[in-house]
């Protein structure tokens, strides 16, 4: 345990004038010095010291986010939650089910706060899940390739509607959701992934088979903090 030395200098009295009042004031001084060198005293100041250390500042409070802000208007990108990502489909994921619902979640915020939501669906694959199926007059947007923002039209229409945020969910994490996040960052948005809201799949490297968990891990770790703020979908709020 560090030791906390914090004791008045050896010529306090001659630093200071003399006046009514100094005696009272060398006399608190040396209390509170007398008091942080006490053993309870010690050992509170340790804990704080470890618990800042544990802790950093941005978790240890709540990380509540609201997706109506005047000076960074958002919308919602909903990517390739598609049938063919889920059990039966041609590709199914390790639980998109509830992945989706997550993503139904924060739909929903979105719809009840009428902020822009916008679907974007991989050509050649299937419908877009009827857990997120898209409204009349939600905008749907049609990619050939992982990234989103590739010969769509997204770009054009975001700057349309001044858009400056986007939260983003969907499939395949490691795939269309990471290359439209980074895609996004590059073109100066401010990106929130909603973590509980994308689901992947095993992955093979070699012989190596690398864990759907694991997959989603990596991914987030390497967006977070540098190409976005990773949340969970109760982590938004109005």
């Amino acid at each position: 345990m560090p030791e906390v030395n914090i004791t008045p200098p050896e010529n306090y009295e001659k630093m200071h004038d003399s006046g009514p009042d100094r005696k009272c004031i060398l006399t608190l001084a040396k209390e509170n010095a007398d008091f942080m060198q006490k053993p309870l005293f010690k050992i509170a100041f340790a804990l704080i010291l470890l618990i800042a250390l544990l802790y950093p500042a941005e978790q240890a409070f709540s990380q509540k986010i609201s997706v109506r802000n005047d000076t960074l208007p958002t919308a919602l990108l909903l990517i390739d939650i598609q049938e063919f990502y889920f059990p039966g489909g041609k590709l199914p994921l390790e639980n998109p089910e509830a992945a989706s619902e997550k993503a139904a979640s924060v739909l929903k915020l979105f719809r009840q706060q009428k902020l822009p939501v916008i679907h974007i669906q991989h050509y050649g694959g299937s419908a877009i899940h009827a857990n997120v199926a898209p409204l009349p007059g939600e905008k749907v947007f049609t990619k050939e390739e992982a990234n989103a923002f590739d010969r769509t039209g997204l770009q054009e229409y975001l700057k349309s509607l001044h858009v400056k945020r986007l939260v983003l969910c969907g499939m395949q994490t490691h795939m269309c959701l990471e290359a439209a996040t980074r895609a996004a960052y590059d073109l100066d948005y401010k990106c929130i992934v909603v973590e509980d809201a994308c689901a992947t799949r095993d992955l093979k490297w070699g012989e190596r088979t690398i864990s759907a968990v694991d997959v989603q891990a990596s991914t987030f770790a390497s967006l977070d903090r540098f190409y976005a703020k990773v949340v969970t979908a109760a982590d938004l709020q109005p």
